[in-house]
């Protein structure tokens, strides 16, 4: 079905209200990837959502989150409810956009048209169940497949590592973004500046 931006719209203002009400922006780190909110590092902290426009909505500010202590933050949870008490989903930390892509099973190879990334980034794939040898949420690398054509790739559970055989499709939603581990070796402030939800 195809929705239209409007309807998009209101549907992105519906589940992710703007402004500072009682079912508000609550935004949390966490230090690896769960369906339901799990792995969640210190608290969630508020923020406040700006109008949904052209099918996508976003923070208005930047969101100040406290780490705790040594920890690595992978991921970034969006939370909602009275308190920050309902889960709606996470975002892979430093994501520039979740991208959808084809598996070539006979060559182990990944098109992603126009993603940008190069060699030994780090992706997740996230969304829907991952394409079966990769796990969704798990950190892999990004292995170049064919010189001089950037659309296709492999993965790699390691930076510079051996291509990971794929053997079955993603399901459908199954999306694929880059993703920065950011590794605190003490307390800190984790600042997202910006996060934008797209449908």
């Amino acid at each position: 079905m195809l929705l239209v931006d409007t309807a998009k719209n209101a549907a992105l203002d519906a589940l992710f209200p703007t402004g500072t009400g009682t079912d508000r922006c609550y935004l949390g780190i966490h230090t690896d990837y769960h369906a339901t909110g799990s792995n969640l590092h210190g608290s969630v902290t508020a923020g406040t959502w700006a109008a949904a426009s052209s099918g996508s909505k976003a923070i208005s500010a930047a969101v100040d989150l406290t780490v705790t202590g040594a920890a690595t933050i992978k991921w970034i949870g969006v939370w909602g409810g009275t308190a920050g008490n309902t889960f709606r989903g996470m975002i892979p930390n430093g994501s520039t956009g979740d991208k959808t892509f084809q598996v070539d099973l006979a060559n182990n190879t990944v098109f992603c048209e126009g993603h940008g990334w190069s060699a030994d980034q780090k992706i997740v794939f996230h969304g829907g169940t991952a394409p079966t040898g990769l796990t969704a949420g798990t950190t892999y690398f990004l292995k170049v497949a064919t010189a001089g054509d950037p659309d296709y790739f492999n993965v790699a559970a390691t930076a510079g590592g051996a291509a990971i055989d794929i053997t079955g499709q993603a399901a459908a939603g199954c999306v694929v973004s880059n993703i920065t581990e950011e590794a605190y070796a003490a307390g800190g402030t984790h600042r997202v500046s910006t996060l934008t939800i797209a449908l």
